[in-house]
């Protein structure tokens, strides 16, 4: 065990990481959905190592630096849901992948199918036909996923099937509808790939916050990435209850300048994220009705709804609006387990392409 570094710094409770890796596992197994998790909420290996000895068959990233941190970790079955124009350098990036893990990756154009069997072929990378379920960030029509499959298979790809990301359920009573959106544009990809003579092995979706929705008669496999630790948006969601929050930043109160209190983490240590539905720039763990209304770049200022300041010089629990962005601006996790501290090194963090 470590003595506890300067705050601000992301503390672990590893007792509700375990709980929130095993509940999602026997949810999987009960539902016969693979878990697949999102492996860029954590960037972590130690936790990798949770989930895949929880049962999960892989790991998702985002981009081909995470595969590669997680691979050299051990991690040898790897899903890049990110729609890839692979050029000459990412080719020989997946190659090397390709030698120590199972490795797929996302397309969801012709062109940049055809690109990426050009440059692949015959190398053992597959790819998955990402499909847009109502995001409108990437993903061809549902209906369009059998010519991007075709144009992949014509090129000498192997296609495993088809994804989504139901983004949409990140708004504040859309957890339901998202859901059902992701099972129409899947159902809908699926039979297009099928028309095509084309097998379809995986089905894949799934977000933290529609993943209570997700429908098992279509979607075969899951790629949840936040609920491993939670965050403000879960909590003000629904998605997850604030005993379930894994992740907090541990901060100091410096100052209580006019009448209000003021903390030590701003967003070098929390991140910038604010959704539009979002209440405040972060909330704390212990004063629910307490709300972060000013950040800057080392501030956050708390307004505790009317609540005693806690004294100048004690530390409160923060948690992240975002904790992938978060996770992201730190170094390493403080794990807490048993009273005291370990850490554990944010080994992709700036992994971002």
């Amino acid at each position: 065990m470590t003595v506890a570094p300067t705050t601000p710094y992301l503390r672990v409770d590893l007792d509700r990481l375990r709980r929130n890796v095993r509940r999602a596992a026997e949810w999987a197994a009960t539902h016969r959905v693979a878990l697949r998790p999102h492996a860029k909420t954590h960037k972590s290996p130690e936790i990798a190592r949770l989930q895949l000895g929880s049962g999960a068959v892989g790991l998702t990233v985002a981009t081909l630096g995470e595969a590669e941190v997680l691979a050299r970790h051990g991690c040898d079955d790897l899903f890049v849901a990110y729609p890839l124009w692979v050029d000459e350098r990412a080719a020989d990036r997946l190659r090397d992948l390709a030698e120590r893990a199972t490795v797929a990756i996302g397309v969801d154009s012709v062109e940049g199918a055809a690109r990426a069997g050009r440059l692949l072929a015959p190398f053992a990378v597959e790819v998955v036909v990402e499909v847009d379920s109502g995001q409108h960030r990437t993903g061809c029509r549902p209906d369009e996923a059998g010519a991007v499959a075709v144009a992949a298979a014509r090129a000498g790809l192997r296609v495993r099937g088809v994804f989504t990301f139901p983004g949409h359920s990140y708004a504040p009573d859309g957890r339901a509808a998202a859901a059902a959106d992701e099972a129409r544009a899947l159902g809908t990809a699926r039979d297009a790939l099928v028309r095509d003579g084309l097998e379809v092995a995986v089905v894949s979706g799934g977000s933290t916050p529609s993943w209570a929705h997700l429908d098992a008669g279509v979607v075969t496999e899951a790629r949840p990435g936040v609920y491993v630790f939670g965050d403000a948006q879960q909590w003000e969601l629904g998605a997850m209850p604030p005993e379930s929050l894994a992740l907090t930043c541990r901060a100091t109160v410096v100052s209580h300048a006019g009448g209000r209190t003021t903390l030590d983490s701003g967003s070098k240590a929390l991140g910038a994220d604010r959704a539009a539905y979002a209440t405040g720039w972060g909330r704390l763990l212990d004063h629910p009705e307490a709300r972060i209304v000013q950040l800057s770049e080392h501030h956050a200022v708390v307004d505790l709804a009317g609540e005693p300041l806690p004294p100048v010089g004690s530390q409160v629990d923060v948690v992240p609006n975002h904790c992938c962005a978060a996770v992201n601006l730190a170094d390493g996790l403080w794990v807490e387990e048993y009273g005291g501290l370990r850490r554990w090194p944010v080994a992709a963090r700036g992994r971002n392409g």
